[in-house]
């Protein structure tokens, strides 16, 4: 094993090659070369109109923000351009994982990004962004194939590491929370009603009650699941996460639901049956655009006559959904391979021409969904010493940070949104 030592700025520690090929090393040759002076005009113009400011190791200020703007600090200036323009915003992303630049406040940072997410580049370079962005890996697309390892990736990391920065239902999706009026900041004794909240309010708009037969597609931690089965219902529930599929399991045991709820490895794709209801919980995300057809047709061809179901989706806006659907993002790399967000008109438009299914309701929750990820990623900074026992390094502890505010910075601009959505069949009233 080779490592990497950072400098002093902002923290010294050890880069593994092996596991951080991406990160450990700068970026070098000739095309390089070309493009990191390039990547350094762009940023620098584009900085200046935003309400930012980035300070340089010589103490020089750029950007057009205010002394109380949000402060991007770059350690390493050339790292950060090779970076930069080798990859894009997978650089900027590693990057940060590397400790080229730091922020006091990295959600507020990249919020000024994500809210002019559509006009940071030149729109010539916009209209050749296939010429330079990387492509999604075949071996990364979500066939039966490949989607049990995509999954494996994230949700196989650790049940102890997510244990760390979750809540007592073990819940890793958008809370609703009872009251959040402007200016609101929930605390964390909120956090687990504010789960059951959410999960009773899909439970409710499947129509789940007392007999019903329940389909849930994404297993989680099983917390739905035992929400459906206390209800009443029996609840089949499909994951491709080994450790999701025994934490859950062992859930539902203590619960004493172990005869109502049962927990398959198993892909949505291969489940047979009849089912009332079906849920599914920011499930989507994984699934990939190319079979968005699937997923829908598959619940189409599970709900039993009469039958409702009810999905919560992250959703992004329609134009830059069609913009980014081939391109390969640091998310992509190193949070949810396989993964893409799709648009509301997007799910209603597969429903419409692939399925009988309607969209018959919908609730759109994304600054619920901002509280969620600023309670986590305070959760998960206050215990990275713990994560660093578990085998979870000091740059896993960035890219983890810059993950969750990098999400929250999404759903603070307006970028993202999460929606529950009620879906039923056409004819049906």
């Amino acid at each position: 094993m080779t490592t990497t030592t950072l400098g002093t700025e902002p923290s010294a520690h050890t880069i593994e090659s092996e596991r951080w090929p991406g990160v450990a090393t700068v970026p070098s040759g000739f095309n390089v070369r070309v493009a990191s002076p390039v990547a350094r005009a762009l940023f620098h113009k584009a900085v200046a109109r935003l309400p930012l400011r980035v300070q340089m190791p010589n103490g020089e200020f750029s950007g057009g923000g205010s002394p109380d703007s949000p402060l991007m600090v770059i350690h390493r200036p050339d790292d950060f351009a090779a970076r930069v323009g080798d990859s894009g915003l997978i650089g900027f992303g590693e990057s940060y994982m590397a400790g080229d630049w730091e922020a006091s406040d990295l959600t507020a940072v990249l919020e000024v990004f994500a809210s002019r997410v559509a006009t940071l580049i030149p729109d010539f370079l916009q209209r050749l962004r296939g010429l330079y962005i990387p492509k999604q890996p075949r071996s990364e697309r979500n066939s039966t194939q490949n989607t049990r390892s995509n999954i494996s990736r994230h949700y196989d990391l650790s049940n102890e590491m997510f244990e760390l920065f979750l809540d007592d239902t073990m819940t890793y999706s958008s809370a609703l929370f009872e009251d959040l009026s402007v200016g609101a900041t929930p605390s964390w004794d909120a956090f687990a009603a504010a789960q059951h909240r959410k999960i009773d309010r899909l439970l409710d708009g499947a129509g789940v009650g007392p007999g019903s037969r329940v389909l849930e597609i994404g297993t989680g931690w099983g917390e739905l699941a035992i929400r459906a089965a206390e209800r009443g219902a029996t609840v089949r529930s499909v994951t491709l996460s080994v450790e999701q599929q025994e934490l859950a399991a062992k859930r539902i045991s203590a619960a004493g639901l172990a005869d109502r709820v049962q927990v398959d490895l198993l892909d949505y794709r291969q489940v047979q049956g009849e089912y009332d209801a079906v849920v599914s919980v920011e499930m989507i995300e994984a699934v990939g655009h190319q079979y968005w057809g699937s997923y829908f047709q598959t619940i189409d061809a599970l709900l039993a006559p009469g039958g409702r179901a009810a999905i919560q989706a992250i959703t992004m806006p329609h134009d830059r959904m069609l913009a980014t659907r081939n391109t390969y993002t640091w998310v992509h790399k190193y949070i949810f391979p396989g993964g893409f967000l799709p648009s509301v008109r997007a799910i209603e438009d597969v429903t419409e021409r692939m399925t009988t299914l309607r969209v018959r309701e919908r609730m759109s929750m994304g600054d619920h969904y901002a509280q969620t990820l600023r309670l986590w990623d305070e959760r998960f900074s206050a215990r990275t010493d713990e994560a660093s026992a578990l085998g979870f390094d000091a740059v896993f502890a960035r890219m983890w940070h810059f993950y969750l505010c990098y999400s929250e910075a999404g759903f603070r601009s307006g970028y993202l949104d999460v929606q529950q959505i009620v879906l039923d069949r056409r004819n049906q009233r």
